[in-house]
């Protein structure tokens, strides 16, 4: 009688990962069942250790995946089980001419190593870069479970969208899609995906917002303050004055190289040195940011339960609390940061 070793047993196992590749659904519908599949089959198989790699095409319907195994002896495995054509799509995008370019200018091209380096680079200035990077993983795992979009809904995300932009005109529209090399189909599976994730946050806003407010209602007391943000010398100046702050107006001015906000806030959304300053403190100048900031909290009142707007920021605090979870419980492999 023959004993199965490690190597006669993975190529079983192979055999199935193929199976289980060519079963898989290949449009975007379909791949929120494709992953419950992969998840099914790695908890029947936990030695393999699988992880289903998932492309979905820009501006296209269809869906590619891989399963990537660990080998018995170490090392990884990748299977792809193209069910059109016959070519991986790995292959099939290697080999385009441009699938190693970001963009070109005036003959220069920027490669997609460049330009991630350069994102690298960003983000230990900012780590706001990688933060979003796994919020975008998140929420596209979240909305593949979701329905359709509605028309209005489609409608809804686009209009958001071109605000932004200050794309109000079809002809600016039709002009940033060829600035940004974007077809009409690309940006229509964009917004797509928009829309999904606007509905999925307004969700989680409304089910965190109240909790969260009662948890922290320090963080929401609404703030009348006066802050400026520009050089140390500038900042210094202005903290000598008999009255700091207290000729500006009520709105975001700019002064040479000095930006004024007068406004009334909760406490949270207020820049971080200004949030538990009492009425009548003096914050700075003192480093913040990239610059300088120096404040004046004029009046502080109690966090208003009932108020809309307080139960909006509410929202949007309980959203980044339940992003920070998420983070901080998934699992995160980092290929090129």
């Amino acid at each position: 009688m023959t004993v199965p070793t490690e190597e006669t047993s993975f190529a079983g196992v192979l055999a199935e990962a193929v199976e289980l590749l060519r079963s898989l659904p290949r449009t975007r519908d379909g791949v929120a069942a494709a992953r419950r599949a992969a998840e099914r089959w790695r908890a029947d198989h936990p030695d393999a250790r699988a992880q289903l790699v998932t492309d979905v095409r820009p501006g296209s319907p269809t869906v590619d995946y891989d399963l990537v195994l660990g080998h018995p002896a170490g090392g990884t495995v990748a299977l792809t089980a193209p069910a059109d054509d016959g070519v991986p799509w790995t292959v099939d995008h290697s080999t385009h001419w441009a699938s190693g370019r970001v963009l070109t200018v005036d003959g220069q091209e920027l490669l997609i190593q460049n330009a991630l380096l350069t994102l690298r680079a960003r983000a230990e200035r900012d780590p706001s870069v990688p933060e979003e990077l796994v919020d975008h993983c998140v929420l596209e795992e979240l909305i593949a479970r979701e329905p359709e979009p509605t028309g209005e809904e489609l409608q809804e995300a686009s209009d958001a969208y071109r605000r932004r932009r200050g794309l109000h005109t079809r002809e600016r529209m039709l002009r940033w899609l060829g600035e940004v090399g974007l077809t009409q189909e690309a940006y229509d599976n964009h917004i797509h995906g928009l829309a999904l994730k606007r509905r999925v946050r307004a969700r989680i806003e409304r089910e965190t917002a109240w909790d969260y407010l009662e948890r922290h209602p320090e963080e929401f007391d609404q703030v009348w303050a006066i802050w400026a943000a520009g050089s140390a010398e500038r900042l210094a100046g202005l903290a000598a004055a008999r009255e700091p702050l207290a000729a500006l107006g009520a709105a975001v001015l700019s002064r040479g190289d000095l930006n004024v906000t007068a406004a009334v806030r909760v406490a949270r959304e207020l820049p971080e040195p200004l949030r538990d300053a009492a009425a009548g403190a003096v914050v700075g100048p003192m480093p913040y940011g990239a610059g300088h900031l120096f404040g004046v909290v004029r009046e502080r009142r109690p966090a208003d339960l009932d108020d809309p707007a307080t139960r909006a920021a509410a929202g949007r605090a309980g959203f980044a609390a339940f992003m920070a979870a998420r983070r901080a419980a998934a699992e995160i492999t980092w290929h090129w940061l």
